[in-house]
This record gives C-alpha cells, structure tokens and sequence, in this order.
C-alpha cells in the first residue's frame, strides 16, 4: 500500500494524467490562506450577506487583531504548544482520576485559593463578548466546551484580581444580582465548594496553574439583544489570576450541570453550534439554539462517560489520508475514548494512530523540504518561496459512517513559511484520550445537540 502510495505521488510531482480518485485525494492550498494577514482583522463576506452576524455572538482568537483585548503581550507558537500540553495533561488527568473529582472544599479562609482536586484542565483561545447584570454591561469571555463554570472577575477584588481590558463587574450596580445560599442545592452542584456565611464560594484551579475563588452567584446573562437569560447562575470571582490574558473570566459549555448548555435547556433545547475562523485575522461565531442551524451537517452520535459529564465524547473509528483508510484497529480508538475540545489546540490521537498517519502524510510530501519541529509537532516543512502546496486530504471516520474531511487550515500548523507543520501530535500513552482540537475544527461548523445526543460536522460559513 506504500509504495502504491509512492507511485501515486510520482505521478503527481511529473504531471501525469490521474485517475479521479487520485486527484480528488489530494488538495492544493493557497499558503496565503494559512498565514494571519497583516494585523488587519476581517469578517467573511457570506456571513455578513446572509445577515448570521446579527443573529450569532462574534468569535475571535484571544491572541489576533480580530480580539477586542489587547495584545500586550502575545506568546509564541512555543508557549501556545506547551500550555496546549498542560491542558491536555489536565483532561488525560481529570478522566483518569474521575471517580474522586467531586469533593467540596472547606477554606480556611473565605476566599483562599483551593486545592487541585482532580478537574483541572488549562483555559481555551477563542474570545465572546456577552452582558451581565441588569443594566448589561459587556465582558469579553473565553469560550470553553471542556469547562462548565461560567466566571467573571468582580468587585471588591478582596484577595486579587488580574489586569482586564473592560472595568470589572460590580455586583452592586446591577438591580438582579444576588449570591447563591451555601445550602442551595444549586451549590452542592460544584466540584469543588465553600461556604462565607450563607453565601456558597467556589472555586477552579487550572491545569496551567490559573485559578479563580469567588461567590456563586446569580443574575441576568445577556447573549444578544434577543437573547436574555435571567438568574443565570455563575462564579463572581474575587480571588483570580493566571493566563486569562486580558479577558474577564469564561464561558462555560460543557455538559455538566453549571454549564450554559445546562442551565438554558429549556430555551435553547442544549442546542449551540460554533464555526473556528481559519486564521487569528478572521471572525468565526457562536449560535445558540435550532433556528440558525445549517442545513448541510451531517451527524454522529454524542457519548456519554458518566465519570467525566463535562466531556463530549465521540465514537471516532478510523482515519483516511489521501483517500486510503489507515490500517488502524478500531480498540486502538476505542480503547482510548475519543472527545472534542473547544480549547485544545493540536489534535491527539493514540501512539498507533498517530504513526500511520504521521508515515502515510510523510510519504505524501517529499515533494517538500522538511523542516525542524515545532515543540510537539514533529512533521514540518519549509514552503519558503512556495505560493500553495499540495496535500493528501485528511478525513475523520465515526461509528455512524459519516466522513469528515479537513479544511488545509484544520490541517497544518503554521509557525512561519519556513515552518509549517502537520497539525497532529501523539498521546504518550495507548490508553489516553483522544481529543479534537480547534485547529482541526476550522472552517467547519460544528453542531452540538445534547438533546438528541448527536455532534454534526459541516462545510464551515466562517
């Protein structure tokens, strides 16, 4: 099969006539398309003309010119990589040590920071802007679908508060605010909980070392203008630090019952649905409910792990490159599990997995000069002076028998002309989770339905 491989691709390098299959196997990419533009930040056109941007939350990466936060202080592609790594080594740690996430916390004083209790995961990339309080005032948020925790930084800041791009939230100023009861049973739902008198605190550690402590509170969360949801329940934080950058705090979307997605059930029927921009230079969006769907997604059942509720699981079984499924068994997916992640940057697959496509893109590209790896990603190359490049497309099988073909956004990472590398990294261990990260979600729009239990992917709008 390799070397059959091989020969397809001599064909290709000499300009030989291909059959269809073979043609339609490989895709041409301009690398303009994958590089940020020159700090200019611009939305799609077909958004705007079908008029999605007024009915959806924009979406931005925290680090682009498209990012209402400043950008004081933008990592590299290094550091982005190795916080992706602790996120990672976070979820691998929250799913293996499940059974004792849940335990409550007793401060030793009212707002102190708590201790790892076995659900932390690092904060994710891509930016909204939501209101709180009545009236609403706007607070630019991360959007995570691997934490279920909404948070915002809040006054008086008793212990701490980092620095934020708008002022921060003061509960005093909103007619609808108030705190949750230490015995509310809304307050024994935390994974980890506190009590200042009757008012419940809670609190987050992340796998980055980022942390928030405040109240849990209650009031009205403003989407759009159309989209109002009172007694929204989340944390008012007064003790907070970390790599939040300059955002206010986080939206939480994961399965779990503090999560948005929980809490508007009845509204929006644990309906939401997201398209990643291809680059940090471009706008993607957010939707909440049915009524803005795309028509054009197809579906694959959502799994539950009832020891890791925030996740969302997914049955993915096999993985074609340049038209050829990999010969990969089944349980190598499996026996790992396999989740899709908001927050995670690089794709994981299990070691198994990995190699073959690793050997099977290889053999594809040695048109191209390699390249030196970037931190985790250890297949690169060099397209200095190259105006596009020819790929074998990369597609996801799941159980359901849906097929999911990669953007070229969603399948190369790129560092620089001369270092553009192959999007995916291997799991240390066969038994960790597989996860999708948001390179490989790109371009697509991404449909979760809680409801029916179904994640579908389609042609992206974004």
């Amino acid at each position: 099969m390799a070397c059959h491989g091989h020969f397809l691709f001599v064909l290709l390098s000499l300009h030989l006539t291909l059959a269809p299959l073979a043609r339609s196997s490989m895709h041409t990419v301009e690398l303009d398309s994958l590089m940020p533009a020159d700090n200019t930040c611009s939305s799609p056109e077909d958004l705007k003309e079908s008029g999605q941007d007024n009915l959806s939350l924009q979406l931005a990466h925290r680090h682009g010119p498209c990012s209402p936060l400043d950008q004081e202080e933008i990592p590299t592609h290094e550091q982005i990589l190795s916080q992706d790594q602790s996120r990672v080594d976070s979820i691998h740690h929250r799913v293996a040590t499940a059974s004792n996430r849940r335990k409550a916390y007793n401060p030793l004083n009212s707002l102190e920071i708590p201790a790892r209790y076995g659900a932390p995961i690092g904060t994710g990339n891509y930016i909204v802007s939501v209101g709180f309080g009545t009236p609403a005032k706007s607070y630019s948020v991360i959007f995570d679908t691997g934490s279920d925790v909404t948070w915002i930084q809040c006054k008086p800041c008793v212990t701490a508060c980092y620095s934020q791009q708008e002022p921060i939230f003061d509960p005093t100023q909103s007619s609808t605010y108030s705190n949750i009861s230490c015995s509310s049973n809304y307050c024994a739902q935390l994974d980890a909980q506190g009590c200042s008198g009757n008012s419940c605190l809670y609190g987050v550690q992340y796998g980055d070392g980022s942390y928030t402590v405040g109240f849990y509170a209650q009031d009205t969360l403003t989407l759009t203008s159309s989209d109002v949801i009172p007694n929204f329940r989340f944390g008012c934080g007064e003790n907070n630090d970390g790599l939040f950058g300059k955002s206010a705090g986080l939206l939480g979307l994961g399965r779990d019952q503090t999560s948005l997605v929980s809490q508007t059930l009845g509204k929006y029927g644990g309906v939401f649905s997201y398209c990643l921009p291809a680059t940090s230079t471009s706008t993607g969006f957010l939707n909440f409910g049915s009524s803005s769907l795309p028509t054009n997604v197809k579906y694959t059942p959502l799994l539950t792990n009832s020891e890791a509720p925030t996740f969302y699981f997914l049955s993915l079984v096999g993985i074609i490159v340049g038209g050829k499924q990999l010969s990969i068994s089944p349980t190598v997916f499996s026996n790992a599990g396999t989740i899709i992640d908001s927050g995670t940057v690089i794709t994981r697959l299990p070691p198994d997995a990995y190699s073959a496509l690793r050997t099977a893109f290889r053999q594809a590209m040695t048109r191209y000069k390699t390249a030196p790896a970037l931190s985790i990603l250890d297949t690169c190359y060099d397209f200095t002076g190259q105006s596009s490049a020819t790929y074998p497309i990369i597609s996801f099988l799941f159980s359901s028998g849906i097929k999911v073909d990669l953007d070229g956004a969603g399948v190369f990472y790129v560092n620089k002309p001369s270092q553009v590398c192959l999007a995916f990294a291997g799991n240390s261990d066969p038994s960790d989770l597989g996860i999708i990260g948001n390179v490989q979600q790109r371009k697509l729009n991404v449909v979760y339905d809680v409801s029916r239990k179904v994640v579908g992917f389609g042609p992206g709008t974004c």
